[in-house]
């Protein structure tokens, strides 16, 4: 079984793939002040609660946007497993062109959920992620990744704005959002979901426009699910695409097969 990890800023997402298949996905909490043998516990207990045993793990990749997780999680997974992890970073083999003014400085997020659209959908393709920051990323003429966005994440314009008008409550997304709200969360609500939903919209119209040509619209993350029946365009969700990119990337970099 290949381990496929992806450390975002607020979540770690685990994933065991056999076979080319996904057998599980959790989700664990980014926490900075933990230590590898913390992280070996929690790593054990999800293994545990899918029925895995650590000797099935044969192989692991990782992705992290958290610079300290990148050396704590490697010692975590070999502590558990005794594996050394394929770490995504300059010098691994993606297949992409990356069109940047500093190519080593694209997150590895990024560059993952791009080698897994690329493999699934015809380019160009804009891939949005919603996590802490909304990211969009564009891959086109088959495999050049030519550039994107990066926006304050939904969930961090919210407690933002919390925080900072003194009339205003941390609210629950996960209600219903009619277009006009008549009450204070209500029309939080609303200017969530449907003002982040008119936002894509428009930024995937404006691409469009620059590009000249249709653009294949993917969207995942944390709040994917709430935003995509909202928009106009039509989004393939696709939630688990960070894990699928890695199960690639560590075929493409690793000759030796993982049951």
């Amino acid at each position: 079984m290949l381990l496929a990890i992806d450390v975002g800023n607020t979540n770690i997402v685990l994933g065991g793939i056999r076979d080319g298949s996904q057998v599980f996905s959790a989700r664990i909490k980014s926490d900075r002040s933990k230590t590898a043998d913390q992280y070996a516990l929690d790593i054990q207990g999800i293994l545990t609660l899918y029925g895995v045993e650590t000797d099935e793990i044969e192989g692991g990749i990782l992705s992290s946007v958290v610079p300290y997780l990148q050396s704590v999680l490697p010692e975590a997974v070999r502590i558990l497993t005794g594996i050394e992890l394929m770490i995504v970073g300059p010098g691994i083999k993606t297949g992409l062109n990356i069109r940047m003014d500093n190519p080593s400085s694209v997150g590895s997020d990024l560059i993952v959920a791009a080698v897994a659209a690329r493999a699934k959908y015809k380019t160009p393709i804009a891939i949005v992620d919603m996590g802490t920051a909304t990211t969009l990323s564009v891959v086109q003429n088959g495999n050049d990744y030519v550039g994107g966005m990066i926006i304050p994440g939904l969930w961090t314009s919210m407690n933002a704005l919390s925080a900072n008008a003194a009339q205003l409550p941390y609210i629950d997304l996960t209600g219903p959002a009619k277009l006009l709200g008549t009450n204070t969360i209500d029309c939080m609500r609303s200017g969530a979901i449907n003002g982040t939903a008119a936002m894509l919209d428009g930024l995937l119209d404006r691409l469009e426009d620059e590009l000249q040509e249709p653009v294949t619209p993917v969207l995942t993350g944390g709040l994917s699910s709430l935003i995509a029946p909202v928009c106009k365009h039509k989004f393939h969700l696709e939630p688990d695409i960070l894990i699928d990119g890695l199960r690639i990337l560590y075929e493409k970099n690793n000759s030796a097969k993982i049951g």
